[in-house]
């Protein structure tokens, strides 16, 4: 007894060592992460805001908003419009995100919300039709400006625009599912690149009209087509471009009180993206007419031999580095969703596991770039916009209406950041027209499919997930146990 009371001593002895010892780290580790968040803002969080929206959209996206409406006043109207829209909608998701922090973005919103069937179509249309499809998209914008100098005069052919774009899908795939560190690496390096291309349109945009170049701004809404589906596909187009604005809450963790600077990322952020926006499509029209920007494969390399030449090579570089790193960082962030789905058991569990020797979430990587070469070999990216804005804009609305709901149904919830009801309001509003008009005015049957593709999800639900069928189980467990046997993941926790 006299040696245990000794070790049971020695080890209090020890305890409160070790407690001491961390105590006297505290306060200088304390520091330093104030510090830390003190820097992040507000450069940091406007920084991200910026370096997550722009993207591919703006290079392939202002030819199809002025085909909608046909005429320079509309057009740059649309794209200061889409802007405001995104802001709003970036507020209503700051709320949400600061009420609800759960990350999977709109999942745990719509299950506290309305429970998890819409929780669950909303992970089943975006695992199988809007962030793959935004995958494919991006890289066919990739594939465009990389072979348009090989090209001149003329249009590169589909049948090698989607092998490059295929191919650029399994390279990003291979670099994010082997490290985590080389696909940040490869991000920071392309987010670089992508200010570059941009200050460099704007720049020479903004020279040219102190220069006089100002003729293709005269009588600018003159001969515009304007109704409710021209505008809706319009903005459609613009919206595209400001995708990555739901995403904006992710960064609450990162800031010193995020409750105050989260609302001021946004409200300086997005105008910020407004502006350059604005001014690229300001730029392409002092060197381009209407006519002439509709009829350009590729609007910034067009720009580029007109106003840079003979450094014009600058302009499809950066911009092929700009699609491509849109393209890295969807892919770096796709096993989120993924990740929250299978462990509320929505979803194949294998998808959100993680390999065991490259620590990535490599199943979810390795889902979404099939998927992706799926949606490269018929569509062209015009129909895909088209079919992912109609999709996702039928779950924006339904998470910005969840907000509303939830003022009433759960008062009890603490609201660090609360908008104007009526901002929820007209971003509900707007996401109703948006869905609605085109099926009125110009009904296709890509809409219709896409209406019917999310609607099966309730079958997948009822056979998988509530009522468990045991037929059903015996179908994807065994195939559950071979993918992790054969890519070598683990669940998270085991790896942790």
């Amino acid at each position: 007894m006299g040696e245990e009371g000794l070790r049971k001593r020695k080890g209090e002895d020890k305890r409160r060592e070790d407690t001491q010892s961390i105590q006297s780290h505290e306060p200088q580790r304390t520091n330093l992460q104030k510090q830390a968040k003190l820097f992040l803002f507000p450069l940091c969080g406007i920084c991200m805001i910026v370096g997550t929206i722009i993207g591919s959209g703006i290079f392939v996206s202002p030819k199809s908003v002025l085909a909608s409406v046909e005429a320079v006043g509309p057009c740059l109207t649309i794209w200061a419009a889409c802007g405001v829209l995104a802001t709003l909608g970036a507020l209503c998701f700051a709320e949400l995100g600061t009420m609800i922090t759960k990350s999977g973005g709109e999942y745990p919103y719509l299950m506290e919300a309305f429970g998890p069937i819409p929780a669950f179509l909303f992970s089943w249309t975006s695992l199988l039709v809007t962030k793959p499809s935004s995958f494919a998209i991006i890289c066919l914008s990739f594939a465009e400006y990389a072979l348009a100098p090989f090209y001149p005069g003329c249009d590169p052919p589909q049948v090698v625009i989607k092998c490059l774009a295929a191919a650029a899908i399994v390279v990003i795939t291979i670099v994010n599912s082997l490290s985590v560190k080389l696909g940040s690496y490869l991000q920071n390096f392309l987010t670089a690149a992508k200010m570059i291309i941009v200050t460099i349109i704007i720049v020479s945009g903004i020279v040219l009209l102190a220069q006089g170049k100002t003729e293709n701004f005269k009588d600018s809404f003159k001969d515009s087509k304007i109704s409710i589906n021209s505008i809706s596909l319009a903005f459609y187009n613009g919206l595209w471009a400001y995708d990555g604005w739901n995403q904006l809450n992710y960064i609450t963790e990162e800031l010193q009180n995020p409750y105050r600077n989260l609302p001021l990322s946004i409200i300086i952020g997005i105008p910020l993206v407004t502006v350059c926006y604005i001014l690229i499509n300001v730029s392409y029209f002092t060197v381009m007419t209407s006519t002439e920007l509709l009829q350009s494969q590729a609007v910034a390399v067009t720009f580029g031999d007109r106003v840079l030449y003979p450094a014009s090579w600058i302009v499809p570089l950066f911009v092929v580095f700009s699609t491509i790193g849109s393209a890295n960082g969807t892919c770096f962030t796709a096993g989120r969703l993924v990740y929250v789905a299978g462990r509320e058991g929505h979803m194949l569990k294998v998808l959100s596991y993680i390999s065991v020797k490259r620590l990535t979430p490599a199943p979810a990587i390795i889902f979404y770039g099939a998927i992706a070469i799926i949606y490269v070999i018929p569509g062209d990216i015009q129909t895909l916009i088209n079919y992912f804005s109609f999709a996702v804009w039928i779950f924006y609305g339904l998470t910005v209406f969840a907000l509303i709901v939830m003022r009433f149904t759960r008062k009890q919830l603490e609201r660090p950041i609360r908008v104007p009801i009526i901002i929820p309001v007209i971003v509900t509003l707007v996401s109703i027209v948006l869905v609605l008009s085109p099926i009125i005015s110009a009904p296709e049957m890509a809409y219709l499919y896409c209406i019917l593709f999310v609607l099966s999800g309730l079958i997948v639900y009822a056979l998988f997930v509530h009522f468990k069928f045991s037929w059903a189980q015996k179908i994807s467990n065994p195939i559950a146990m071979h993918l992790q046997m054969f890519l070598e993941v683990v669940p998270a926790e085991e790896v942790a």
